[in-house]
């Protein structure tokens, strides 16, 4: 326990009981309608970026236009050109913190946008391999800074009733892109010119088109802008979004006074924070060991071998016809947004710690059924073997959803406060480039090496993954961000926090401490007022 901090204290949920107790569903809300739909092509969409290019380079590996066009990769080559879009990512990951605190949500969505549409053009221009693998390493920069800032945005904007669910769909909206992806270069990869890549690299810009487009009508994270002394235009956006519901009025004034009060205590524990105290301070040590272990867990769980090289993993059991193989790559890729999206809307209603052990010990039954039937069809030489292996490699998908692709951000926002958000998912996604990296460029040299026996690797890893699960994982479910943000500071921090709160609501002017933060009840009516004129 000692390396991994206290156990968590929570603090009393009372704005998570007004949520729960307000019974009109979001679809009823017009204001909570429109920002959700908005969230759709600007923070949602991002992931679209990240699905297209895995299922993308996934499917070129049976388009022949593209090998003979790149002569016939080998397995180190066709390792090093998908681990250079993890290499662009692990470059950028040193910058996103500073970047996004000072740009803020949406604009640096908008700077990675701009650079992973001139990634898109620059791959669907290439003209040779040097130049594929140039393009390869822009969109990978890009992507991180996107990613960490877009699943902040929606954990930060929405309402927290619906917060989880939100941020599981975040992963899930993977298939989106993916299944485009896979759709194109199933229409494409007969033709016999470069096009036959050259379109579906091209259409990799669409969904970045998407964020530069329609980010002008989202509005800014609240939390940023109480952040930067912006209050009254934070309190105008909860005013507008979180005041629907039954007693909303009520609930805004406490939220409103809740981020105020925790960023506060935020910024006195920030503004001596370095980076060694991910090593020193047992609170920030346990977040930052936690994020690591999830990025890390959330790309060796086994699903980089079916994202990447699926087409290798079929020719282990004699299916090597390249239409056969892009058939199975869509199919599996529609499924998996099939079970996604229910499982999405589904897991963040049941405690966290329950959905990751289903995951992690259905993902770990699954490889241990598909080693054995690969085993046999290795042993007897026959091609029997492929309809076992094909049937867990779609149950796969809806283990492998329900914790790692729908709790994965879920999880990064709620065990993180505020001041320290992007840092943690900056590691996520350092972890999860690393691991990515590691698994494009290994995998392939692997299977060819000692083929159906590399599984062996995952079924004993994935192991290790239930018990770390296990053994360290906090609990975080039916929370809102402020009540969750110094669950591992103990009762000493949280209480103060409290207090402050209280000062805030109280009907005479009080005093928020922490950096000389002063908000009263009276400019909360005031404001409130305001917009409503």
């Amino acid at each position: 326990m000692a390396i991994i901090g206290a156990k968590e204290e929570h603090v009393d949920p009372r704005l998570t009981r007004i949520a729960q107790a307000d019974t009109l569903k979001w679809y009823k809300k017009p204001h909570l309608r429109n920002l959700y739909l908005i969230l759709i092509p600007t923070a949602l969409g991002v992931e679209w970026t990240s699905g297209f290019d895995s299922s993308m380079m996934n499917s070129l590996q049976a388009v022949k236009a593209w090998t003979d066009y790149f002569d016939n990769p080998t397995a180190g080559r066709l390792g090093l050109l998908n681990a250079m879009y993890s290499l662009g990512a692990l470059m950028a990951i040193p910058f996103i913190p500073t970047i996004s605190q000072y740009l803020g949500r949406r604009r640096t969505i908008l700077f990675a946008s701009c650079i992973m549409c001139l990634g898109a053009g620059l791959q669907a221009g290439a003209i040779n391999t040097d130049m594929f693998l140039a393009s390869r390493w822009v969109l990978g920069f890009g992507i991180p800074f996107a990613i960490v800032n877009a699943s902040a945005l929606i954990g930060e904007l929405s309402y927290a009733k619906e917060r989880a669910v939100m941020t599981s769909l975040f992963n899930a909206s993977w298939f989106v892109g993916a299944i485009i992806a896979a759709g194109t270069t199933y229409g494409t990869f007969q033709m016999t010119s470069t096009w036959a890549w050259r379109l579906p690299s091209l259409l990799q810009l669409v969904p970045s088109f998407f964020q530069l487009t329609f980010m002008h009508w989202c509005p800014e994270s609240p939390r940023w802008l109480i952040s930067k002394d912006r209050s009254d235009e934070a309190f105008a956006i909860l005013e507008r979004y979180h005041s629907e519901g039954a007693d909303g009025g009520e609930f805004v004034r406490l939220e409103f006074a809740q981020i105020q009060s925790t960023i506060a205590q935020e910024k006195e524990l920030d503004s001596s924070f370095v980076w060694a105290d991910v090593v020193r301070d047992p609170p920030m040590r346990r977040r930052f060991l936690l994020a690591a272990i999830v990025g890390f867990f959330t790309q060796w769980s086994g699903n980089g071998l079916l994202s990447y090289y699926m087409k290798k993993i079929l020719s282990l059991v004699g299916i090597t016809d390249n239409r056969t193989v892009q058939q199975i790559i869509l199919s599996n890729t529609c499924w998996g947004f099939i079970n996604a999206v229910p499982i999405a809307l589904i897991a963040p209603r049941y405690p966290r710690r329950k959905m990751f052990l289903t995951c992690t010990i259905g993902t770990a039954v699954v490889y241990i059924v598909w080693t054995v039937a690969s085993a046999r069809s290795a042993i007897e030489n026959s091609s029997r073997a492929a309809i076992p292996v094909l049937v867990f490699i779609f149950v796969y998908s809806p283990f492998y959803n329900i914790g790692w692709n729908a709790l994965a951000y879920t999880y990064m926002i709620e065990i993180f406060p505020f001041q320290q958000r992007s840092k943690g998912i900056a590691v996520e996604q350092l972890t999860v480039r690393f691991a990515v990296f590691f698994n494009t460029y290994v995998n392939p040299v692997a299977l060819d090496g000692i083929g159906w026996k590399y599984y062996l690797v995952y079924c004993v890893w994935i192991l290790v993954e239930i018990a770390t699960v296990y053994a360290i994982f906090p609990e975080t479910h039916n929370r809102t961000l402020e009540e969750l943000s110094f669950m591992f500071e103990g009762r000493e921090v949280q209480d103060k926090v409290q207090k402050n709160v209280d000062k805030v609501l109280h009907i005479e002017m009080g005093d928020v401490g922490g950096d000389g933060v002063n908000v009263t009840e009276s400019k909360v009516h005031r404001t409130a007022a305001e917009q409503k004129v």
